[in-house]
């Protein structure tokens, strides 16, 4: 009899922890805003950042406090320069490059708390396409040899945290650039981006 007690309650006990491994999915939207920059290696330029937004659809699965987070979103990032580095010195001139691109972040995070309310932890990869551009700089950084010519896809990895409170989801992420997002080598540039964004859960 007690051996058949034992084997009831460790089936009892294997079956819950089995039901809490079933992965959770999760569907929503989301939107938000960016500060953005393009930093140039070696300092050949002095830029100030701009500020961007986001918006898009996100979908998260996991279980065991793990999950899996891709996103797809459009959204908008650039630079002002204010300042470039030319053959006869630092030259005061301004100049704006913004871009539209089609960002796709995947995520692997974890979380603290139930699945309503929560504190996350997140990062990963993520590639950008751009879709379009808005490049009005001046004729000191188009005397440049191909500083205005930016490529139609770059990389970077994400990193941050956020909060659940019931289908709301609050994110707080960096962005570092990995590629060069300029044809150029000499002023080879990265993207670097703060986001703040909200989303709410569909599904």
């Amino acid at each position: 009899m007690k051996k058949i007690i034992m084997f009831t309650c460790l089936l009892g006990i294997t079956g819950l922890t089995a039901m809490a491994q079933i992965p959770k999915f999760t569907f929503g939207i989301k939107g938000g805003v960016n500060y953005s920059n393009l930093k140039t290696k070696d300092d050949l330029t002095d830029e100030n950042s701009i500020m961007g937004y986001q918006a898009g659809v996100f979908t998260r699965v996991g279980a065991a406090g793990l999950y899996f987070q891709p996103e797809l979103y459009l959204g908008t990032k650039g630079n002002e320069y204010t300042s470039i580095e030319t053959s006869s010195g630092m030259m005061d001139v301004k100049g704006k490059i913004k871009f539209t691109t089609l960002d796709l972040p995947l995520l692997v995070g974890t979380k603290i708390g139930t699945n309503k309310l929560n504190l996350r932890f997140m990062a990963g990869p993520i590639v950008s396409f751009v879709i379009d551009e808005d490049n009005n700089l001046g004729t000191a950084y188009n005397s440049v040899t191909d500083f205005g010519n930016y490529k139609k896809q770059t990389f970077g990895f994400q990193a941050g945290s956020g909060v659940d409170l019931g289908n709301l989801t609050f994110d707080v992420r960096y962005e570092a650039g990995l590629s060069n997002v300029s044809q150029s080598e000499k002023y080879s540039q990265q993207q670097n981006l703060f986001h703040l964004s909200l989303g709410f859960k569909l599904l």
